[in-house]
């Protein structure tokens, strides 16, 4: 783990700053012991604080989570596990802290990504802060999914921000991924959606500058099988809702990583290019 002390400065940093709005993600996990304290000390290095809904891990996840008391973790909280994923009640509780929590701006974050600001902005809250001063009360992010190629297939360790550097930009749907809104007065839904897009009393006004998310899908074969195969959805969510895609249907042996040339490879973040985004995951070609 990196020094605390460090991530209080970068805390502390962005109080003093009057001009910056509080901004707090609100972060979902299960089982995530991988990226938990990545996913957490990047938004605590861009002065964003974060409240932890854990849906009953049976890792090192929330363990991990609670190190970071203090240091940017606001709260955290326990959601039971019924046995199967339920997306939809994960969301709605979301929505219930976005009205409960003292917050100027609410960021949905899921621990296997990693958000950033456009590149003219230091942090995520400076960048915040521009839309807000323009009038906007809702943020796109382009989405980069990081996967392993046939080449350098295994990325299942700490280090995996700094090793896996291969990737496609991903945007099946215009918008695709809003996930920082500003505080409203009234409803802040984003469970209809299933987490994409958001919907206010009034008007939502997008921010015209889509922030970057760097989403990190599966680390090896081994950690794709262990991740979604298996995993129980609610037949409401896939079937009713038309949620999770391939997901529910992947099978061990349908888990096959491309060869580099296939995608594309970033040396810093600052260099990621979401022209011609692709509108299908890799392994949905696959899942049977």
């Amino acid at each position: 783990m990196r020094d605390l002390v460090d991530l209080n400065t970068h805390i502390a940093n962005a109080a003093r700053d009057r001009n910056s709005p509080r901004v707090v993600a609100v972060l979902t996990t299960r089982n995530e012991e991988r990226f938990i304290a990545g996913c957490l000390e990047n938004l605590f290095r861009q002065g964003v604080q974060v409240y932890v809904c854990d849906n009953q891990s049976t890792d090192r996840t929330l363990e991990i989570a609670q190190r970071y008391s203090g240091a940017g973790l606001i709260g955290f909280e326990s959601i039971p596990h019924s046995g199967w994923y339920r997306w939809e009640h994960l969301l709605r509780r979301k929505e219930e802290l976005f009205q409960s929590l003292e917050a100027d701006w609410f960021m949905h974050v899921d621990a296997d990504e990693i958000h950033l600001p456009p590149t003219s902005y230091a942090s995520l809250v400076s960048a915040i802060a521009a839309a807000d001063a323009l009038g906007s009360n809702a943020i796109e992010f382009s989405e980069f999914t990081f996967i392993p190629t046939r080449e350098a297939p295994n990325h299942d360790n700490p280090d995996y921000q700094h090793t896996l550097r291969t990737y496609y930009p991903f945007r099946p749907t215009s918008p695709h991924c809003v996930r920082a809104y500003k505080k409203q007065d009234g409803p802040m839904e984003i469970a209809w959606s299933g987490g994409h897009l958001v919907r206010f009393g009034g008007p939502v006004r997008l921010y015209p500058e889509r922030f970057r998310m760097k989403h990190y899908l599966f680390l090896s074969a081994e950690h794709a099988a262990r991740k979604y195969v298996g995993r129980r959805y609610l037949s409401e969510e896939v079937i009713g809702r038309g949620w999770h895609g391939w997901r529910p249907r992947l099978r061990s042996e349908d888990i096959r990583l491309p060869d580099a040339t296939k995608v594309r490879a970033t040396a810093t973040d600052d260099d990621l290019d979401e022209a011609n985004p692709w509108s299908a995951h890799w392994l949905e070609r696959y899942a049977s």
